[in-house]
């Protein structure tokens, strides 16, 4: 386990994917991912068996309380691109439908993966594709972790009856401070 002061990160459990697919079925979260249809505990099995067979490209993680040692959530470095050294950044708070908690959770357990990322694996960048709709999100890396935006995706997502850019944002390891 990565450990902080409040987190730690986890290796993902069969045993979790009930609550993963919870998480991820929560609608004001669903709307926010790549993936945005309901998800079954068949879609979460075969999305972990991926993640299996994957191993050195993706590392999901699950964020646990120390305190309690509860799982409050989820994170990860995806598709992972070795030659140029990046990684698709992937993070939500899922207790309480926080989302990005106000806690300190997220603050803590995003450091800790972004360190992970490169310190661990000697990654250059890590990147999220986000929705402009996700202020939250966005205003989170961008403010807290220095994010910048690397550009847009026009007209990238279909929500709410009308169409919405992506902005890709990232973090240089040079800028990680």
């Amino acid at each position: 386990m990565i450990k902080g002061i409040k987190t730690g990160l986890r290796a993902v459990e069969k045993s979790d994917l009930g609550l993963l697919r919870d998480w991820r079925n929560i609608e004001s979260f669903r709307r926010n991912f790549r993936e945005v249809r309901e998800l079954s505990l068949a879609d979460q099995e075969q999305w972990f068996d991926s993640l299996l067979n994957s191993k050195q490209n993706n590392f999901m993680f699950i964020i646990v309380d120390l305190s309690s040692n509860e799982a409050i959530g989820a994170c990860g470095l995806l598709y992972t691109n070795w030659i140029i050294r990046s990684a698709d950044f992937s993070f939500y708070i899922g207790r309480d439908e926080s989302y990005i908690d106000k806690d300190g959770f997220a603050q803590e357990s995003a450091s800790l993966l972004i360190q992970y990322g490169f310190n661990n694996l000697n990654l250059n960048k890590i990147w999220m594709e986000l929705y402009e709709f996700d202020h939250q999100k966005i205003d989170f890396f961008t403010n807290n972790f220095k994010f910048k935006v690397d550009g847009v995706l026009r007209q990238n997502c279909f929500e709410d009856g009308q169409y919405w850019d992506s902005k890709i944002i990232s973090l240089l390891h040079s800028e990680n401070i």
